[in-house]
């Protein structure tokens, strides 16, 4: 019995890990907006971009912000905002 509650209790914490990085960014393919408009947009707020890719549904773009510093930033495909900020 504590063998089949404790499987349930990690599965139940892998699902919802899983359930959660699927959704920072919810849209539909259909819906996105082509990841050149996003690089033009950023590169004309002074952003040098070196990447983008696709993680957690969300565009996700290195490089280095106006001030020099390294960026990891997630963007929404639909709308650009900015979901999640990492700076070095």
């Amino acid at each position: 019995m504590k063998r089949v509650l404790i499987t349930t209790l990690f599965l139940g914490f892998v699902g919802a890990g899983s359930a959660a990085a699927a959704e920072l960014c919810n849209v539909p393919e259909g819906e996105w907006q082509p990841k050149e408009a996003l690089q033009k947009q950023l590169e004309g707020e002074g952003v040098t971009i070196k990447k983008i890719k696709i993680d957690e549904g969300c565009y996700e773009v290195y490089g280095t912000d106006k001030d020099g510093k390294k960026i990891e930033n997630y963007y929404d495909p639909k709308t650009f905002s900015l979901v999640k900020a990492q700076q070095d």
